[in-house]
């Protein structure tokens, strides 16, 4: 090993990489679950026991009550109880945009200052038109004790004066990223919870000497069964275990893509104990000539790979600690999150996977190897050449089985949405082609060598490539795993991008779409009910209809609902066509349904149908028709407009404008755009413009993935490196001789050049085929799920192909500087 330093970094550094996502991933996690564990301790620290509307299965909790409040004053042991009021509440900037976070909630409150909050500058709010602001509120929006701030509520955009700016203990700003406000307690009911003398919560202090699990005890014994009473301990418990589940999905993503890391990285050490153990074939059969046994060969080969694996995997660990942290960090303050990190450690997972993952890996990757290595028989020292080319049709009929596995455990992936299955599928086609690699090495990249070998040094470039099926074939194998992946999700992407598209011309017949641009809290922005009534009434409007939206219940099967205000405006514009019954307005007690929905519940026209709504008990609903199957409100049930008195919001989330005939549709906008100027979450768009918006947030997933495979992609490289690295040395003599007979040292990088090309091509060629194979195959599989339009992304894989290019030209550099440095005479007496 240590006569052989470059091919040990090589070697191990495909290792390091994928073992520092797998321990980055666990730090990372691990700092944040101790972080937001810390945080929602803080929160809830000066909480001993709170009280809350029980919450039922579907149904939306009733406010609390001030008699609720007086009855938990009057409990022996409270020392005070106060009466919380919370809702979402959106202040809008200087700019006259909505303020937003990236993902911290943004709320309003009635202002108690019995909290954590301190006022920092001014005073609290007393008037009905006065609020005071969080400190981390008025930094981001510019405000000041004296501004004017709107503010958007249950109710249209209202302006207060901000009185004071309040912060937390230890002068922080927010608590984590969110943006705050208090009003009066009568201003806080009104416009977040929508009615008088109501609470969201209760907060008790226990009297000297009364623990919070007595008090617990005592009010829950006096509330009865219909409140939820915990102490602050058991609230902050559950919320940092909500934030660490959503955690544990984020690192199942990170560990997946580490996981794609490594399984490129086996690639690599496959091929550098290939390569190692040809190149010792006189060595190792030498050594059999002087009794070693296979067995010490076998030995040698694999504590050779163990203890590659052991440096890597110490030295990834470290690596993984320092992106975990880094990664932490940036996370903390991304898009001004402000979360306060708990201190970087190092979990017992990250240790133990980064060792159990980098050994094995080696291990595994040098077991094959060390086989053959143990084969060669003593005969073969007095041999010139290293070993022969064995036949393909062994590896061949493999790669075949393997593959038809793979792509059976795919498709029985997609027929039953099974992720586990889907993703096995993946990686067992992924093997499966890389097994029948060697067999299609040889026609291929001597088809691409062609383009490249228009002088001597390119036409030797391109029968090396081609000279070792085998070793291409692994080197271009790591390559295609990472482009294959990649672009089987861009066509994915674009064939959702393609299908929405078509709908949008084909069966979306509306010229204006009045949607929210962004959502809070989960809920998409509204408006009432009242603005859409004026749009009705504008000028130049054909026809317009919205509605409100929600989760129903059907026993246990929650569904999307939309309360729509013109049933016969929206089979105008989304062209439905009946199936069963006729398409007319609903009356109170009716719905309707699309075909496959009604097909797949057993429904039909009089069919009755029990809903829980979000408010009141259970309603029966009659099946008043079914509609053919649509792509538009797929899966959804449409419920008369008096229905959307009993969802969580009443408001329209969304509405859609007919103009009449020889009207340009962006005159109308102008128009109606004006409409809501008291809500700037709120926007009029045409069609291409609505889909455009649609479709942007595929082209954010796109790059994320392309950002985290491009981990792969650099071990890919390397292991272009590698490959061109060992076989210079391997090479040394021919390279000698070369030169000898007058091959110029431009002219050896040149050849070295082309061959690093070739395989980077072949591999990003093969990458594309599997990609797009895979591509098509999970579109088909999802058509039922509304992506019924096959998209290409010509573009991006045209990219990828120049990429891959550059890819070989710089993963030449060195070996070819080093292949031109050669000491001819030194080469040529090399043996």
């Amino acid at each position: 090993m240590l006569s052989r330093k470059l091919r040990l970094v090589l070697s191990a550094l495909a290792v390091v990489l994928g073992v520092m996502f797998v321990s980055g991933s666990f730090v990372l996690t691990d700092t944040l679950q101790r972080s937001f564990t810390d945080l929602f301790s803080s929160a809830y620290a000066d909480v001993d026991v709170s009280v809350s509307p029980k919450q039922e299965k579907g149904k939306q909790p009733e406010p609390l009550t001030a008699q609720a409040v007086e009855d938990v004053k009057s409990v022996p042991g409270v020392a005070s109880a106060v009466g919380n009021v919370q809702g979402s509440a959106r202040a809008i900037g200087k700019n006259g945009k909505v303020i937003t976070t990236s993902g911290a909630p943004r709320f309003g409150a009635n202002w108690t200052g019995n909290g954590q909050e301190k006022i920092r500058d001014g005073r609290a709010p007393q008037a009905d038109d006065e609020v005071i602001l969080g400190a981390y509120l008025a930094t981001t929006g510019g405000f000041k004790v004296g501004d004017e701030v709107s503010v958007l509520t249950l109710e249209p955009k209202k302006t207060f004066k901000v009185t004071g700016v309040y912060d937390y203990a230890g002068g922080r700003e927010s608590l984590g990223g969110e943006l705050s406000m208090a009003f009066t307690e009568p201003v806080a009911q009104q416009l977040l919870l929508g009615q008088k003398d109501a609470y969201s919560s209760i907060t008790a202090t226990a009297a000297q000497g009364t623990s919070d699990e007595a008090l617990r005890d005592a009010v829950a014994a006096k509330l009865g069964s219909a409140y939820d009473v915990k102490t602050g301990e058991t609230l902050a418990k559950e919320q940092a275990d909500q934030i660490n589940e959503g955690l544990k999905f984020f690192n199942y993503v990170l560990l997946g893509f580490a996981g794609i890391a490594l399984f490129v990285g086996v690639f690599i050490i496959l091929n550098t104990f290939s390569i190692i153990v040809a190149q010792r074939t006189r060595e190792l059969a030498l050594l059999r000539s002087m009794g070693a046994s296979r067995g010490q060969v076998i030995s040698s080969v694999v504590l050779e790979a163990l203890v590659i694996g052991l440096i890597a995997s110490v030295v990834g660990l470290g690596a993984g600690v320092g992106v975990g942290a880094l990664l932490a960090t940036i996370f903390s303050s991304f898009g001004g999150t402000n979360l306060e990190l708990a201190g970087i450690g190092v979990p017992m997972t990250a240790v133990i996977s980064s060792f159990a993952v980098g050994m094995i890996v080696t291990v595994v990757a040098a077991v094959m190897p060390a086989l053959r290595a143990s084969r060669i028989a003593p005969v073969a020292a007095m041999r010139e050449a290293a070993t022969p080319d064995r036949p393909l049709t062994k590896i061949t009929v493999t790669g075949a089985l393997v593959l038809a596995a793979g792509g059976t455990a795919l498709g029985l992936g997609f027929a039953q949405a099974s992720l586990p299955l889907i993703f096995g599928g993946i990686l067992v086609a992924l093997v499966g082609v890389a097994l029948l690699t060697p067999v299609l090495a040889k026609p291929m990249v001597s088809l691409i060598g062609r383009l490249l070998s228009w002088s001597m040094p390119g036409l030797l470039g391109r029968r090396n490539s081609s000279r070792n099926p085998r070793r291409t074939a692994i080197t271009a194998a790591a390559l295609m795993v990472g482009i294959s992946l990649i672009t089987g999700v861009s066509v994915v992407l674009t064939s959702a991008t393609k299908s929405i598209e078509k709908l949008a011309s084909g069966q979306l017949r509306t010229d204006l779409i009045i949607s929210g641009e962004g959502q809070f809290d989960g809920q998409p922005a509204t408006f009432q009910r009242e603005v859409l009534t004026q749009v009705e009434k504008t000028d130049g409007v054909s026809a317009a209809f919205g509605w409100a939206s929600d989760g129903v219940l059907q026993g246990d099967d929650r569904m999307f609902a939309a309360a729509v205000t013109d049933v016969p405006a929206m089979k105008s514009m989304f062209a439905l066509q009946p199936k069963d019954g006729e398409i007319a307005p609903l009356r109170d007690d009716q719905i309707a349904l699309p075909e496959d929905l009604a097909t797949e519940k057993g429904w039909s026209v009089g069919s009755t149908v029990t809903l829980q709504l979000a408010k009141g008990e259970p309603r029966t609903f009659t099946v008043a028709f079914v509609w053919l199957k649509s792509q538009v409100l797929q899966g959804a049930l449409v419920l008369p407009e008096s229905a959307a008195s009993s969802f969580r919001s009443n408001q329209i989330g969304q509405a859609f404008v007919q103009v009449d005939q020889g009207v340009a549709a962006a005159d109308v906008q102008k128009r109606v755009e004006p409409l809501f100027a008291d809500n700037p979450e709120i926007t009029v768009q045409d069609r291409s413009a609505f889909v455009k918006q649609t479709t942007s947030q595929f082209d954010t997933v796109l790059l994320m993935i392309q950002i985290l495979l491009a981990l792969a992609i650099l071990i890919a490289v390397l292991g272009v490196i590698n490959t061109l690295a060992l076989s210079v040395i391997e090479r040394t003599r021919e390279l000698g001789l070369l030169r000898a007979i007058g091959m110029r040292r431009a002219q050896v990088m040149r050849m070295i050049t082309v061959e690093s090309v070739v395989i980077s091509v072949f591999g990003a060629v093969l990458g594309l085929l599997v990609g797009l194979a895979l591509g098509v195959a999970t579109v088909q599989a999802l058509k039922d799920q509304g992506i019924s339009e096959i998209g290409f992304p010509w573009a991006t894989m045209v990219q990828y192909l120049v990429v891959a290019a550059v890819v070989g030209v710089v993963a030449a550099i060195l070996p070819a500087i080093r292949a031109a440095r050669l000491n001819v005479l030194d080469a040529i007496a090399y043996e």
